[in-house]
């Protein structure tokens, strides 16, 4: 199974999360199956999305489009993003 990991800080959350959520068909059609929105636990504008995608290559075609670079910048992302391109090794629960 493939991830995306993106680690980035925002101006403020709920305006970065409109512009997010409108970005929904391009995130679908790029390959994207799940994701999950986390932040740390003292400020939650530093976030950890993590997105299941369909394949590796999708997802770092994504990752360095012009399309979501210009997408960051509109949702308000202050810093640079910290990218990581994932292979799941095992999962399970407890």
């Amino acid at each position: 199974m493939a991830h995306l990991l993106i680690r980035h800080k925002v101006k403020d959350y709920p305006a970065w999360k409109n512009v997010f959520d409108g970005f929904i068909d391009t995130r679908r059609a790029g390959g994207e199956k799940t994701y999950q929105i986390l932040h740390t636990d003292n400020d939650k504008n530093n976030l950890v999305a993590l997105f299941e995608w369909d394949n590796i290559e999708n997802a770092q075609k994504f990752a360095n489009s012009s399309e979501l670079k210009e997408a960051m910048g509109n949702a308000g992302v202050v810093d640079h993003p910290d990218v990581y391109f994932l292979e799941e090794y095992t999962a399970g629960k407890v």
